[in-house]
C-alpha cells in the first residue's frame, strides 16, 4: 500500500503488533514510515475506546453494507479483493457525489 501511496507517512497499528520483530521487519520494509501501537491502557477495566481504533472499525461496518462482503462466500482470494475494491470504489462515489 505505500509503494502505491508514497505520500502516506503513518501506519497505525494494534497492540499485538508491538516487538522487536515486528519494527525490525517494519524499518527493513518500510525504513520512511513511522508507526504508532495504538494498545489499550493497563489501569483500563472494560470497554475502553481507543484513539484511531474507530476508524477501522467503521470502515468495517461501511464494507459490512454490502450484501457480498457480508460473509465468506469467495473461494479464490482474487474474487474476493475483487468485490473489496468494488465496494470501495462504490464508498468513494458516494462520498464524492454528496459533496458537488
Amino acid at each position: 500500500m505505500f509503494g502505491k501511496f508514497p505520500f502516506l507517512q503513518k501506519l497505525f497499528a494494534d497492540g499485538g503488533y508491538q516487538g522487536p520483530q515486528f519494527r525490525d521487519a517494519q524499518k527493513k520494509a518500510l525504513p520512511f514510515v513511522d508507526t504508532e501501537i495504538v494498545k489499550r491502557s493497563d489501569a483500563a477495566k472494560g470497554f475502553e475506546v481507543l484513539p484511531r481504533r474507530w476508524v477501522v472499525e467503521r470502515t468495517f461496518s461501511w464494507l459490512g453494507r454490502c450484501r457480498r462482503l457480508a460473509k465468506d462466500f469467495e473461494n479464490l482470494n482474487r474474487k474476493a479483493l475483487a468485490f473489496l475494491h468494488l465496494a470501495s470504489i462504490r464508498l468513494m462515489l458516494r462520498r464524492l457525489c454528496n459533496q458537488a
